[in-house]
């Protein structure tokens, strides 16, 4: 399955598990860095579709990403988004990110912060706008955290 088959088959799939549920929306989709982004907009069914801390809607990608991965595609990893609550709890976590990162440049001293793996890439993400400032992820599974730090011997670059 080509690139343009595995968008249009990964779209059309999240639909139809969607109307299993009796929600029959159009789904839109993208591509970002090899990331098939699909996007269901907002329906009275939201909170079902997005789950305890997301996990419904983790439960959904993997869901996708496995059809996918089953047919031989040419792109087999989905981001699922629900009415932009992705996109919004990103925008949260980087502000949240800039405290951080304001804090550890203040101090010195590194932070560590349990984030599940998305949000940890956001502040990952983040952090290279700034060149006194490192992070990693260590540890293993759900027990893998984020370390923010500053960089030996480079100096601030705060306005």
């Amino acid at each position: 399955m080509n690139r343009d088959e595995s968008i249009r088959f990964a779209t059309k799939y999240l639909e139809d598990l969607l109307s299993f549920f009796g929600i029959n929306v159009a789904v839109w989709s993208t591509v970002e860095d090899d990331v098939i982004q699909l996007s269901v907009p907002s329906t009275s069914l939201n909170s079902l579709l997005i789950g305890r801390n997301a996990d419904n809607l983790r439960s959904l990608q993997y869901i996708v990403s496995q059809s996918l991965v089953a047919r031989d595609a040419e792109i087999t990893r989905v981001n699922v988004d629900v009415a932009d609550y992705k996109r919004q709890r990103a925008d949260r976590i980087e502000q949240k990110a800039e405290n951080w990162i304001k804090k550890v440049r203040e101090t010195g001293e590194p932070m560590t912060i349990e984030l599940n793996a998305a949000d940890r890439r956001v502040v990952h993400k983040l952090a290279q706008d700034y060149s006194d400032i490192e992070t990693h992820s260590e540890g293993e599974g759900r027990a893998r955290h984020l370390i923010i730090s500053k960089k030996a011997g480079v100096a601030s670059d705060e306005e």
